[in-house]
């Protein structure tokens, strides 16, 4: 199967590192005209050189704008007012016991989490309908099926992502714009690989003994019994943000090396 996206335009929020560089990376090389986004210019700049190195012939630019804000939503869609392919990537996470989690800390992985993907859905999304045709992927995580005590704000929101696109995708009935959710397990981006480091360094190991003593201690059900890699994760995205998906509609689609045992 040969993806071709040449004539679509995507934007992919949160892509400056990790998941959301490898997704804008992928779909650039599969011919989608590229909207970077991060709140950096700084950042946004650099991961527009990136992707262009690895494939110059596509059409990248870049808006910096905080999607965990109203503004900065307003900001991005006043700059870039219509869209093919809308990949909600931007995110946080932080490991944090349940007790010490403050109401702010739970507004704000709401905000950044749920809150970019509602925002920019409103806006891009009744252009795909008028036109019919478009693709909004929400990148959720095997948390939200599996939810980490460690983390239950971010399960919470990852949970939330898969109501929204399953709610939305109804919306698309008869028409042929999709929307779908992937769900990454745990995968080595940027913040991962600092984390396993820290790890390495604390339990004087190397950073690949690291990495595979974490998945069998607390991932034991993963099937791969590795971390994922970005690429890995954006070749899923890629292809459900492709023409070749229009039977692939309220979807969650699992990405997760099979860490998630139950079969619905």
């Amino acid at each position: 199967m040969k993806i071709d996206l040449s004539g679509t335009t995507a934007l992919v929020t949160g892509s400056t590192v990790g998941i959301g560089h490898a997704v804008a990376k992928k779909l650039a090389l599969a011919g989608a005209d590229i909207i970077v986004n991060g709140r950096s210019q700084s950042k946004v700049d650099a991961a527009i050189d990136l992707i262009g190195k690895e494939a110059p012939a596509a059409k990248v630019r870049g808006v910096a704008a905080d999607v965990s804000t109203e503004d900065g939503c307003a900001k991005l869609v006043k700059s870039v007012p219509d869209v093919d392919i809308l990949i909600n990537n931007a995110g946080i996470f932080e490991p944090k016991p349940f007790f010490d989690i403050p109401d702010e800390d739970w507004m704000r992985f709401f905000e950044v989490n749920v809150m970019s993907g509602v925002r920019l859905s409103r806006a891009y999304m009744p252009g795909m309908l008028k036109r019919n045709w478009g693709r909004i992927v929400f990148i959720s995580s095997e948390s939200a099926l599996m939810i980490p005590k460690e983390m239950i704000h971010y399960g919470m929101t990852k949970t939330a992502q898969l109501s929204i696109s399953r709610g939305l995708a109804e919306m698309t009935k008869g028409t042929a714009v999709t929307v779908n959710s992937v769900m990454p397990g745990p995968t080595m981006s940027e913040g991962v690989e600092t984390f396993v480091a820290d790890l390495a360094k604390q339990n004087g190991q190397s950073v690949e003994t690291a990495a595979a003593n974490f998945i069998k201690e607390h991932r034991p059900s993963s099937l791969i019994q590795r971390f994922a890699s970005v690429d890995e994760v954006a070749n899923m995205v890629v292809y459900v943000s492709s023409r070749e998906a229009a039977v692939t509609n309220g979807a969650a689609l699992r990405a997760e090396g099979g860490l998630v045992q139950t079969i619905a």
